[in-house]
This record gives C-alpha cells, structure tokens and sequence, in this order.
C-alpha cells in the first residue's frame, strides 16, 4: 500500500477552494476526479497508466492524473497559476513551464506521475526545478494578474512548447533557439507561426528577468498579420436581422419551459442592444438589473471590470415585463440569483446553455446553415451592435471619433485598442464616411475654396 500523505483529503479540499470554481457542478466534479484518482493511489504501490486503465472509475483516475501530468496525448489545459520554472543544464536554458493550478508542488508529494502517461512523456512539470528568481517571477506575473492581465493564453504557450520538449528529449543539450526554431519547423500553419513568435517574446521576458545580460529581441510582426488575414471575418446583423430573430425568440417552441421564449427574447435584447458578451448574460443576477435608474450592474466580468450600462427606455420595458413573467413563473426573487433562470432544475443558464439556443435561434432565422460552425455567430451581435451604433453616430452629425472612449467603456474594454478590433468596414459605413468626409474635409482639397473668404 502507498503511505498516502493525506488520509483526510484535506489537501483536495484545500486545491478546491482554491479553484474559484464559478459553477457548483464544476466542484462535485473535480472532487470526484480528485478523489477518484487518490482511492486508485491509495492501493498501488506505484502508480502508472496501466494501473489506471485496469482500476474501477479509470475514466476519472485517468483524467485526474492528466490534470497534474501533462503529455502529449492530453488535449484539456488547466487554469494556471503564472508558475514558471527553468532547468539550466550547463550553459543552455531547458525549458519547462510548471503550470500547475492554485496547489504548491509539495501538495503533490509522494504521488509518482513520471510514468503515469505515455511513453512519450519523459518529464512532468512538478519536476522541473524551481529556483528563487523563478519564484520572484511568478509573483510578477501573478501581481500582473491581479491588475487585469489574464494568463491563461501566454501558460498555454509554455505548456504546448513544454509537451513538444518533452516528446524530442534529444533538444535538451540544445541552445533556447534551436529549440524554438524545431518547435517552429514543427507545424507549417500561419496561427502556429505566430503563436511561435508570441511564445519567443514571452520566454525572451522571463528568461531577461532571470538574467538581465540575456540580449533582447526585436518582436517581427508578419506572423501575425499572415494569421490575421485568415480569421474568421463577423457578420454584421442588420437591423431587420435583429427584428426577426427577436420575433423567432418571442415565438420559440418550449412547451415544457413556458419562460424560456421571454428569457430567449431579453437574452437577444441585451446581447444587442448592450453588446454583453454570453458569459455576461449567463452571470447576471436579478439584483443587477436597477428598473428605477434604467441601468444593469455587469459585474467581473473579462479583465475583471465592472462596469454600470445605462440602456433605453425601450429596453427596460421589455426587462420589467421580463421581470414580471420570471416572478409569475416561480423564480425565486433573491437579488443573488439568476436573472436568466430556468424551472428544469431550478438553476439559471449557463453560458454554454444560452450558446446553443441562441444559436438555435439564428439557424430558425435561416442566417446561419442548419448545421455546422460556420455561418455568424453569437458574438456578431457584439461585433453588430458597435458598427449599427457608428453608423448612427454618422447619420446624426456626431464624430465618432470622439464617443470611442466612451464606446470602449460601455463594452467593458481596457482601451480604445481592443474596441477598434470590433470595427467592420461595411458599405452603409463606409458610404457614411466618405459623405461625411465630403461635406467636411474635401473643401480642403480645393485651394480656390479654401482661399476663398
């Protein structure tokens, strides 16, 4: 048997808390995951992925195992904590990225995962020796964190590249930028180049704030623009595509979930008309919407903002019928709970939830194909909301470059950066401009005009 260093699970209990879980379900099962794997550990003297295979539960012994050993064959990423660790052997940098969740590397002491995956997988990254300077770095990059810098995206870098390391164990005599230019060579497509060049200047920060004699280098912008020509371009919602898919969601099937037509239609109204992102819908609570003042609450939400929306009379109409319906129905009336909520279950919505009706909604719309992922999307009501509310910026004589600052606000953004990248260039806008740059600006093409008194 395995002398199991926590018999009371206190541990798991600890790494849970930690987690800031938002929904309750996402508890039970990690709990269950996590306890799955320590039962299976508790019998074995040595743990490995046969022992798993062959234990009863192997789904969540397997997958509780692959949540603190990366390999290859993994696909899910964990949250991670910004921990960053650098092997030096010699006088080149092994690179493994320690991204772990909120649990220190002695909660996972005793517990052998160096083959626990395949045979691809040489190291795990609860190995990878942790030097002060490391330390320092992550608590940078944590207080970073704290004031709105998300670090998922950059961990994921440094966990794919960690993977890839660790399935070519004959780079690890190897300089920093032989590897990089292997991990490069590795894909040919134009995202994986450019996530390539993101990786090289985030490994080229940590490795300068270990030893600031490391040479800095110039970032080269070309990966990114060949990937940008590839994205996925928003469609853009009429007015009239709105209207009707608002008539679609009021009239929508549910025979067994009376509510859901008015929660699909106040769903669509505030995706549009305030451009809230679903995972802002489904967070919501009843207590966020004020029907006095004519404002909702959205609360940390993206970058961790919080931000007070000001919305039309017209739409908190339809809110405090909404509103009405929801209390008629037998949702409960506490401020904290949901305000998309739903009978099945007594739970409000979740973001994945309102996704696919929303969705659903679009295809009954016949905007988008009746099946697949292509066609628009959820989030071009967002995109769609920002280009309607320019053009009539135009139409009313207002210079929107002036209310930009106050349109990056009202969406929850950091910058007037992030907001630009909502901008299409559509045809009615484009005609606007030009109108708009003819009345104003094209006298100052004329010299006779402009000498003239």
């Amino acid at each position: 048997m395995t002398a199991w260093t926590d018999p009371d699970r206190a541990i798991v209990a600890r790494y849970l808390g930690k987690l800031r879980l938002r929904s309750a379900n996402s508890r039970i099962y990690y709990r269950q995951v996590l306890h799955g794997f320590q039962d299976v550990a508790e019998r074995h003297l040595a743990i490995n992925r046969q022992t798993l295979e062959e234990a009863p539960g192997k789904r969540s012994a397997l997958a509780s195992i692959d949540r603190f050993a990366p390999c290859p064959h993994r696909r899910s990423l964990p949250r991670p904590s910004g921990r960053i660790g650098v092997d030096h052997q010699q006088s080149h940098f092994g690179v493994v990225l320690g991204v772990q969740h909120h649990a220190e590397p002695a909660d996972l002491a005793g517990v052998d995962v160096t083959n626990a995956g395949s045979g691809a997988c040489r190291t795990a990254p609860a190995q990878a020796v942790r030097q002060r300077s490391g330390r320092d770095h992550a608590r940078a990059y944590r207080a970073n964190a704290q004031q709105g810098i998300s670090l998922r995206t950059q961990a994921a870098w440094f966990l794919r590249f960690d993977r890839f390391l660790q399935v070519h164990p004959e780079l690890a005599s190897e300089p920093v930028t032989t590897m990089l230019d292997r991990w490069v060579a590795a894909k040919t497509t134009r995202h994986h180049v450019a996530e390539c060049e993101k990786l090289k200047q985030a490994l080229t920060k940590a490795l300068r704030h270990l030893d600031p004699s490391v040479p800095g280098r110039r970032p080269d912008a070309r990966p990114q623009k060949e990937a940008a020509k590839h994205h996925r371009k928003p469609h853009i919602y009429s007015p009239a595509d709105v209207q009707r898919m608002l008539q679609i969601a009021r009239s929508y099937p549910s025979p067994r979930a009376p509510l859901r037509p008015r929660s699909l239609h106040a769903m669509l109204l505030l995706a549009y008309c305030a451009g809230l992102r679903r995972s802002e819908l489904a967070r919501l609570d009843l207590g966020d919407i004020d029907l006095r003042c004519g404002t909702i609450t959205v609360r940390e939400t993206k970058f961790f903002k919080t931000r007070i929306l000001p919305l039309p009379d017209t739409v908190m109409a339809e809110l405090r019928t909404y509103i009405d319906a929801r209390r008629s129905a037998g949702a409960p009336q506490d401020p904290q709970s949901g305000l998309f909520w739903h009978d099945r279950g007594n739970d409000r919505y979740t973001s994945a939830a309102i996704a696919w009706l929303l969705v659903d909604v679009i295809r009954r719309a016949e905007l988008k194909p009746p099946s697949g992922r292509t066609g628009p999307r959820v989030h071009d009501l967002r995109h769609s909301m920002v280009v309607n509310r320019i053009l009539q910026w135009y139409r009313s004589g207002i210079n929107p470059q002036d209310r930009l600052p106050f349109l990056a606000t009202y969406l929850g953004h950091r910058d007037i950066t992030s907001t630009l990248v909502y901008i299409t260039v559509t045809q009615e806008l484009l005609q606007e401009a030009s109108e708009r740059f003819r009345v104003i600006g094209a006298r100052c093409l004329d010299p006779a005009q402009e000498a003239a008194p």
